[in-house]
């Protein structure tokens, strides 16, 4: 049955809720905001993320295999608290004024947090997607969440207006967390200035290494979504992808990497990294 055929109203919304499915699959593009390029290269300033540590440390359940949890039911008014107040501690800052490497991790460690005080707020939750930012939306990311340095911030400026364009890392899409079993894992430490590109790097090989990020059976090649959704990111190809992984990878899957040309397939797990 094609739309034409339908009622002129009820085609009216399937257009529309088509439309806007296709939208919400497809990945936003790194597009640079120029107040936010500003940085002190001789900044000696080192955030304090000891906090947001401490609470990671108390909520995170780190897993050998698959996503590492979250324990959301078990934060209670105290956590919730702990959790407020580093944000506001992080919120307060001008993150002009620092190093590149401490601008990378505060803004890395400020997406996360803001992230989980959305799935606090709507607890419980099956999936981050239900989080609206207006009516038509899926999920919270262009919802405002933060203001800093006078700007009023969305999760999508700071991941795609912020930490894409300015550091060009692909690395960056180990470190946000969208609080989901599909995502690169939310470590159960904060990233720190001068350890940065190293946790990345370390999550990077956790996921390649994970089902989540690469599966090989037969020859046929299925990758997370991500590497489709940001393929220019990781190398602009299938070939540039494979090259990504192939880097990241142990040596008996970086030898059968070495043995494909092209992704077959990719998938995604948008359930909550819920701890139940």
């Amino acid at each position: 049955m094609s739309v034409q055929s339908l009622h002129p109203i009820t085609g009216l919304f399937l257009l529309l809720a088509l439309g806007w499915a296709g939208l919400a699959q497809a990945a936003p593009k790194a597009d640079l905001w120029p107040f936010w390029t500003a940085h002190d290269a001789d900044s000696a300033d080192v955030v304090d993320h000891s906090a947001w540590t401490d609470w990671l440390q108390a909520h995170v359940q780190v897993r050998r295999q698959g996503a590492n949890r979250v324990d959301y039911g078990a934060v209670d008014a105290a956590g919730r608290q702990q959790l407020d107040d580093y944000v506001d501690a992080l919120t307060a800052r001008d993150p002009r004024k620092l190093s590149r490497p401490e601008q990378k991790a505060y803004w890395i460690n400020l997406y996360n947090a803001l992230t989980v005080q959305l799935i606090l707020q709507a607890y419980p939750v099956e999936t981050i997607r239900k989080i609206k930012s207006g009516f038509f939306s899926s999920g919270p990311w262009d919802k405002t969440v933060a203001t800093v340095a006078g700007q009023s911030l969305t999760l999508n400026d700071i991941e795609h207006r912020i930490l894409r364009p300015i550091w060009k890392d692909p690395l960056i899409h180990y470190g946000v967390n969208c609080a989901s079993l599909g995502c690169p894992d939310l470590r159960a430490r904060a990233y720190t200035g001068d350890r940065v590109d190293e946790q990345l790097a370390d999550n990077a090989r956790a996921f390649v290494n994970d089902a989540r990020g690469v599966e090989l059976d037969g020859g046929r090649l299925q990758v997370s979504s991500i590497y489709v959704w940001f393929q220019a990111d990781f190398g602009d190809s299938d070939a540039g992808v494979i090259r990504h992984l192939r880097r990241y990878a142990e040596p008996d899957l970086r030898d059968a990497l070495g043995q494909v040309d092209e992704i077959d397939d990719d998938a995604y797990d948008w359930a909550l990294n819920d701890a139940v």
